[in-house]
C-alpha cells in the first residue's frame, strides 16, 4: 500500500511493531510502553503517555488543559470531546472595553478538560488501575528527569513572558531561568497533584481540595471560575464527522474543534486529481493549498461551540458545495484570502495500538506555550488559555459568552478503510493542524509514501492573511512557480512554525509508527 522509501533528510525510522506508541517526547513514550508490558491496552499507554507529557513536555501541555480523542476499541470508532467552557459569570460586557481577547491571564481560562478525558477513557475503555497510570509521570515529577533539548529550547524562549516573582517562575523557572538541555527538572507540586488525581478518578479536581484551590486563586486574583464550573464539566462521548478520500475515510471531532477544515479541504481534493503532478511540484502544492484556503473560510466565519453554530456541521460537508468549492479552484491561479486570527500554539499529539486491534488518537493542549501564565499556588498546575479562541464580533457564533465552549485548534486524527482501523495520527500546531492532516493525508493516500516519510517532508503553511510560508527543504523552483500564480510566499528557515506529527499506520500483522523530527519525540513497540 505505500512505499518503503525515504526521499527526504531524516534522523527517523518506523518502529514496526506489534504494539506501538508515538509521542512528541521519548520519555512519554516510554510510558506508554510500560503500560502495554504490564499487560495493559492501548489506551492505558495513550493515557499514561499523556499524563507523563504534563510533566516533561509542560511547555506543550498541562494538568490544566483541554484534550480531544478517538479511538477505535477494537469494533467502533468513538470520539471524546473534553473541552471545557467559559465561566458562567462571564458576558459579552466583561470585554467591552477590548479590541480582542486577551492573551493571557484569568479572562482567557476555561475549565480544564484534560483530567475528565484521562479518566473517562480509563473507566470505558481501560484495563489498568487507573492509579497505575500515573506512576511515571508522578515519578518524573518528584525525582526529576533531563529536560530534551528542543524542549528546552521552547521553555527558553518563553521565559520574558512571566514576570519574576511570579508563581509560575516559580515552579517551572528555578533559578529564574529555564532548564538546560540534559539538565534535571523537578516539580514536587505537580508529583502531589497527580497522585491526588490519580487516587480520586480525577474528582480532586473538579469537586475536591483541587478544585477549591483553583477557585480560591481565581477569586483572589480577579478570576471568575468558581467550583461550580469546575464541577459541571464533563467529558463528552461524540459522533465522529468523516469524509471519503482515494478509498479510506477521514474522521475528526465536530466543533467546536476545527478538525472539519481537514474534512473540507480534503472532500475539495477528493475531487481534483492532483496526483497526477509529482508529490512535491508546485502543480500539487498549489491545489492543496486552495483548497486549504477554502475550507479556512468556511471555518473561521461559522464554526463555533456546536450548541451556537448557525449551520450544522454537515452543512459545510454537503457533496454539491465541496463540488462547487472544488470547480472554483484554478490550477493557474491563487484565489484571495479572508483573514482570520492565527495563534501560536502548544501542543503535544500523540498515537497508541495494541495487539488486539485498539488504536487511540490523543491530543491535548495549553494552547500557548505553559497557557495563561497562571499556576494554581502549591499545585503545579499550569492554566491553560483556552479562551483566547473565542472572538469579540457581535453575532458571530463563535463571540464569547458564559457557559460557552471556545473556538478549539486541538484536532486527532483516524482514518479507517472499509470500515476497519488503518490509521492514528495528529500533528500539533495551532492552524497547522488541519493543514497537517491534508499534508499527511495527500502523502500517504495520494501518493503513497509512509508515515515516516510523510512526517520528513518539508510542509506548507497558510498564513492568517492568505500568504504561503513554505519549509526549508522544498525543492527549487517551487517558490517561484507559486508566486508567478499569485500566492505570497516565504521561505522559512525554522522548523517550528510547521507544527509536530505522530501516526501508527496499521499493517497487515502489526502496525509502522512514525515520530516528526521537528519535535523531541519517539515511536516505540514491541
Amino acid at each position: 500500500m505505500v512505499s518503503w522509501n525515504f526521499p527526504y533528510p531524516s534522523q527517523r525510522m518506523p518502529v514496526c511493531a506489534r504494539n506501538a506508541v508515538a509521542t512528541s517526547q521519548p520519555l512519554a513514550a516510554q510510558a506508554g510502553l510500560q503500560m502495554l508490558y504490564r499487560g495493559g491496552n492501548a489506551v492505558d499507554a495513550a493515557l499514561a503517555a499523556a499524563i507523563a507529557l504534563t510533566v516533561v513536555e509542560p511547555t506543550g501541555n498541562g494538568i490544566g488543559g483541554d484534550a480531544f480523542a478517538l479511538l477505535w476499541d477494537g469494533n467502533a470508532l468513538h470520539g471524546l470531546n473534553s473541552s471545557g467552557r467559559s465561566p458562567r459569570a462571564w458576558n459579552r460586557e466583561r470585554f467591552a472595553e477590548s479590541s480582542a481577547m486577551p492573551s493571557g491571564g484569568w479572562d482567557t481560562v476555561t475549565v480544564p478538560g484534560a483530567v475528565a478525558a484521562w479518566a473517562e477513557l480509563s473507566r470505558r475503555h481501560g484495563r489498568l488501575a487507573f492509579p497505575e497510570l500515573f506512576a511515571p509521570a508522578i515519578e518524573y515529577a518528584r525525582n526529576g528527569f533531563p529536560v530534551a533539548p528542543i524542549t528546552a529550547r521552547r521553555w527558553r524562549e518563553s521565559t520574558a513572558l512571566y514576570p519574576p516573582g511570579s508563581e509560575i517562575r516559580r515552579v517551572f523557572f528555578p533559578g529564574d531561568r529555564a532548564p538546560r538541555p540534559g539538565e534535571i527538572f523537578r516539580c514536587p507540586d505537580q508529583a502531589a497533584t497527580l497522585a491526588a488525581i490519580a487516587e480520586s478518578g480525577g474528582e480532586d479536581f473538579y469537586r475536591g481540595e483541587i478544585a477549591r484551590r483553583i477557585a480560591a486563586c481565581a477569586a483572589a486574583e480577579g478570576g471568575a471560575l468558581t467550583v461550580e464550573d469546575l464541577s459541571s464539566h464533563r467529558a463528552e462521548w461524540v459522533e465522529p464527522l468523516a469524509v471519503d478520500f482515494r478509498g479510506v475515510r477521514l474522521h475528526e471531532i465536530p466543533p467546536n474543534g476545527q478538525g472539519i477544515a481537514a474534512l473540507i479541504a480534503l472532500g475539495i481534493l477528493e475531487r481534483i486529481p492532483f496526483e497526477r503532478h509529482p508529490v512535491d511540484s508546485p502543480d500539487s502544492l498549489h491545489l492543496q493549498i486552495e483548497a486549504m484556503k477554502a475550507a479556512f473560510e468556511d471555518l473561521f466565519r461559522e464554526v463555533a461551540d456546536i450548541d451556537h453554530m448557525r449551520v450544522r456541521p454537515e452543512t459545510l460537508l454537503d457533496p454539491g458545495r465541496l463540488a462547487a468549492r472544488a470547480a472554483a479552484i484554478r490550477p493557474d491561479r491563487t484565489a484571495p484570502a479572508s483573514p482570520a486570527a492565527t495563534p501560536a500554539g502548544g501542543t503535544v499529539t500523540l498515537a497508541a495500538a495494541d495487539a488486539e486491534g485498539r488504536m487511540v488518537s490523543f491530543i491535548q493542549s495549553n494552547y500557548t506555550g505553559f497557557g495563561a501564565g497562571i499556576v494554581v499556588p502549591g499545585t503545579g498546575i499550569a492554566l491553560h488559555n483556552r479562551a483566547r479562541g473565542f472572538v469579540l464580533e457581535a453575532g458571530h457564533p463563535n463571540c464569547v459568552d458564559g457557559g460557552k465552549r471556545p473556538f478549539h485548534t486541538i484536532l486527532p486524527g483516524f482514518v479507517t478503510r472499509e470500515g476497519r482501523p488503518l490509521l492514528a495520527f495528529g500533528l500539533m500546531g495551532a492552524h497547522m493542524q488541519p493543514q497537517g492532516h491534508v499534508q499527511m493525508m495527500a502523502r500517504i493516500f495520494a501518493y503513497g509514501q509512509n508515515p515516516q516519510a510523510a512526517l520528513d517532508a518539508p510542509r506548507w503553511h497558510v498564513s492568517a492573511d492568505g500568504g504561503v510560508q513554505l519549509e526549508a527543504g522544498t525543492p527549487a523552483g517551487v517558490v517561484e512557480e507559486l508566486r508567478r500564480r499569485g500566492h505570497r510566499v516565504e521561505e522559512v528557515a525554522s522548523r517550528d512554525l510547521f507544527g509536530g506529527g505522530q501516526m501508527i499506520l496499521r499493517l497487515e500483522d502489526g502496525y509502522a509508527a512514525a515520530s516528526d523530527p521537528r519535535k523531541d519525540g519517539q515511536a516505540v513497540g514491541f
